[in-house]
């Protein structure tokens, strides 16, 4: 029985894929899809419909829909505790950054580079971008990388 019902379940969700497989191959590929921001769309479009079910209960979800505690009322309000750094942690962290960079950046000057190079040529950028962070902080390559593709925007 469990191996019929995990067969049906890997067969319906193979289904659903290659759907997805055939769009993104009609709008010509990964590289297509993306220009279209098809996958983008698609997330999105998954992410409202998890939430829904999440929220009118058809989703049970220990915890947040389901099994909660009887005395919470239908609400569950919890008090957290926001903690901010202080200027000097703060200024700590700037100091740690900068640190960084000036120990690190020599050791691979040109890493920031050969990693906007991949991203240009779309190319997968994973092999370069492990390479960059061990030289670079996430600001150096954030902007490297927004100065190929642009700051994300979300769509709304």
């Amino acid at each position: 029985m469990l191996q019929a019902l995990s067969g049906y379940r890997l067969n319906s969700l193979c289904i659903k894929q290659g759907g997805y497989i055939v769009a993104i191959s009609e709008r010509g590929g990964v590289l297509g899809a993306m220009d279209t921001m098809y996958q983008r769309g698609k997330i999105q479009e998954e992410s409202m419909y998890y939430e829904q079910k999440k929220h009118d209960g058809s989703l049970p979800l220990i915890g947040v829909n389901t099994f909660l505690p009887k005395d919470h009322g239908g609400e569950i309000a919890t008090e957290i505790e926001l903690i901010r750094s202080t200027e000097e942690e703060k200024g700590q962290q700037i100091e740690n950054v900068q640190a960084f960079g000036k120990a690190r950046n020599p050791l691979a000057p040109d890493s920031l580079k050969k990693l906007q190079i991949t991203a240009r040529e779309r190319k997968n950028v994973f092999e370069q971008l492990m390479e960059a962070v061990k030289y670079n902080s996430l600001g150096q390559i954030s902007h490297a990388l927004y100065d190929v593709g642009g700051e994300y925007r979300r769509n709304m």
